[in-house]
């Protein structure tokens, strides 16, 4: 679900399958689909003012892009079960934080990578100053990170429990 390191990633079984997926899509009718709309594209002459020729190859690049990113998350996956619910902040865990000990300033977001970002919760990276921060932190300790101005913040951990999709 969550990058646990600087390159492995964790997933459950059904994400990584979801992921999977994709990949196989993206490499097999996916890559004959824009290959025919480059070819049609062609057959209509002049490449340099030819819009959907360019529109078409863009859209081939950012294809391939995401090949690359797929194959290289699959390769370093982790498969396994979800975070256990032992109260210290893990990847895959939604978390709930107070800014500086206040109770009423709080911030509460999924610990994952951007492949489990969703529009339900606000996704914070394991690596993010955050994310690192309060990796390992128990529920009712303080943890501190780094803002991007260098200074230090401190957050007290609320809440730590498995993500469900």
């Amino acid at each position: 679900m969550t990058q646990t390191s600087e390159n492995v990633t964790w997933l459950t079984q059904e994400a990584y399958n979801k992921l999977k997926d994709e990949l196989e899509y993206l490499t097999g009718p996916a890559r004959t689909e824009i290959a025919a709309k480059i070819a049609a594209a062609r057959e209509e002459g002049d490449l340099r003012e030819n819009g959907g020729y360019h529109a078409a190859k863009e859209e081939q690049g950012k294809q391939e892009l995401r090949v690359r990113q797929l194959t290289q998350l699959l390769e370093n996956a982790k498969v396994g079960e979800a975070p256990a619910a032992n109260g210290a902040v893990a990847p895959g865990m939604v978390v709930t934080i107070a800014f500086d000990g206040d109770e009423d300033d709080t911030l509460t977001f999924l610990l994952a990578s951007r492949e489990y970002a969703s529009a339900d919760i606000e996704t914070y990276s394991p690596q993010s100053p955050l994310g690192t921060g309060v990796i390992g932190h128990k529920v009712g300790e303080d943890a501190e990170y780094e803002l991007p101005n260098g200074k230090k913040a401190s957050v007290r951990i609320l809440k730590a429990e498995p993500y469900t999709a």
